[in-house]
């Protein structure tokens, strides 16, 4: 079994990948803002408690078994709108010293026009969806040379295309695809995946739909799961070849 290290843990693709991962018996790092919401997250995932959005997932023939008893799971509070403390954190966290995968799931979007958006809310986008994620990925570089590791990139549909009043948010995500693609470039020995999720039924696509004044409707949306299943798969493609850009739309 491998060692996954999770930002964003507590959002709706974070956890669901995190309950996959469980149940393959892996161990986890769960990183995200909240102590009390990581250590709520870390105690469903130790008794086997399952999210509501990801519960029905069917695991494929052949996939390793539920979750080994002896699995780890360690929580570590990480504010990802201040980048220049996350070395400190990460350092101070006793991370192990092999990681088999990293997955960047966490992000934050608020919709704007370019002539309303202020330099603190460009700032926060910037700091938080990509150059925490950049930080991060420097700093745990060590820990994934080590043990030939995988960094898996949560991007957006936004990544590809920006829209009216979502320049700052598609921004920070087309800076992210950069990122991913130079990283995959310059470290041979890792395997680098960016997943392009479309609307999912996440708390944060409730506040985008709140913010564009539309009403939400999970029903409309892709599950979390479903984008996990597929993030997932991606890690666990044989070693032979990589899924370096995957888009996951709503159907």
């Amino acid at each position: 079994m491998g060692t996954y290290l999770i930002t964003g843990a507590t959002g709706g693709i974070g956890t669901a990948v995190a309950e996959l991962l469980r149940e393959r018996g892996h161990d986890l790092v769960l990183t995200g803002r909240s102590p009390d919401r990581l250590g709520e997250l870390a105690g469903k995932l130790r008794t086997g408690a399952a999210h509501a959005a990801t519960q029905s997932i069917a695991i494929a023939p052949g996939a390793p078994p539920a979750a080994a008893p002896g699995a780890s799971i360690t929580t570590v509070p990480l504010d990802l709108t201040e980048p220049r403390r996350i070395e400190a954190v990460l350092a101070g966290a006793e991370l192990p010293g092999r990681l088999d995968g990293v997955i960047h799931a966490a992000g934050v979007v608020h919709l704007s026009p370019v002539a309303e958006l202020e330099a603190d809310e460009w700032m926060d986008h910037l700091s938080v969806n990509l150059v925490s994620a950049a930080e991060v990925t420097r700093l745990l570089l060590p820990a994934l040379r080590a043990a030939g590791g995988h960094v898996v990139f949560v991007n957006s549909t936004a990544g590809l295309r920006a829209n009216p009043e979502w320049s700052a948010y598609a921004a920070s995500k087309f800076g992210l695809r950069a990122l991913a693609d130079s990283l995959r470039a310059e470290e041979p020995s890792l395997r680098v995946t960016t997943v392009y999720p479309g609307r999912t039924a996440t708390e944060m696509q409730r506040r985008v739909r709140a913010q564009e004044g539309h009403p939400y409707a999970e029903d409309d949306f892709a599950a979390p799961g479903t984008v996990a299943r597929v993030l997932v798969a991606a890690l666990e493609t044989p070693r032979d070849a990589v899924v370096s850009d995957v888009t996951v739309r709503p159907n």
